[in-house]
């Protein structure tokens, strides 16, 4: 009887904590409002916000998240915790990719730099595949992808080098020199510019007890 008691006392607080949060949630409206949430629950609970790429993020949690409108909210639940999702901000950005091999002024002189650059060119002209070409001469850990950068938006890379990537066509190979950083590159511009959706997320994670 007396645990019984007890019992009938934690359930309106369990009840009380469940509305508070999702009042606390439903208060929040822009990026700045999550992350002071997160900050606020850091110690007790996780929780984080980040971005979802529709052409980068091909996961079923992510293609639902697509389906909900900004504001909207998804709980996920097993058996030892609760998720909760919640749509900060949803857009729409313009987006380039490339490939490209790099080459570090700090280890290379310029005359050996551009020996090799003017070889790669010739050798893609002549029908080798770029992505084989970076994956032999970049010196970058993105060699191992082929070169290939993926879609990134304005603001991401290099002025310089995102400005290259404007000023040129779909399939131009060209060289870009960023002096200041001894970097040095040979850039293959693979696709037309792209708007692509992204959405911000407010991600909170509690124990079932």
């Amino acid at each position: 009887m007396k645990q019984l008691f007890f019992l009938l006392l934690f359930i309106p607080f369990l009840s009380f904590s469940q509305d508070s949060l999702e009042t606390e949630l439903d208060s929040i409206s822009s990026i700045e409002d999550a992350e002071t949430f997160v900050k606020a629950h850091k110690r007790s609970n996780k929780s984080k916000v980040f971005t979802f790429n529709k052409e980068k993020h091909k996961t079923r949690l992510a293609d639902e998240l697509f389906q909900l409108s900004k504001g909207g909210k998804k709980v996920v639940k097993n058996e030892y915790k609760k998720t909760y999702y919640k749509i900060i901000d949803k857009k729409e950005t313009l987006h380039y990719r490339a490939s490209y091999i790099y080459f570090d002024g700090n280890k290379m002189t310029l005359e050996d730099i551009n020996e090799k650059r003017d070889k790669i060119i010739s050798q893609y002209q002549q029908g080798y595949k770029f992505n084989k070409l970076a994956q032999l001469h970049s010196m970058d850990l993105n060699a191992k992808r082929g070169g290939d950068l993926g879609w990134f938006s304005e603001g991401e890379m290099h002025p310089m080098f995102e400005e290259a990537i404007k000023n040129h066509h779909t399939d131009d190979v060209f060289t870009l020199d960023i002096k200041e950083r001894n970097w040095y590159y040979v850039i293959l511009k693979t696709h037309e510019p792209k708007i692509i959706e992204e959405i911000t997320v407010l991600q909170f994670s509690e124990s079932i007890d």
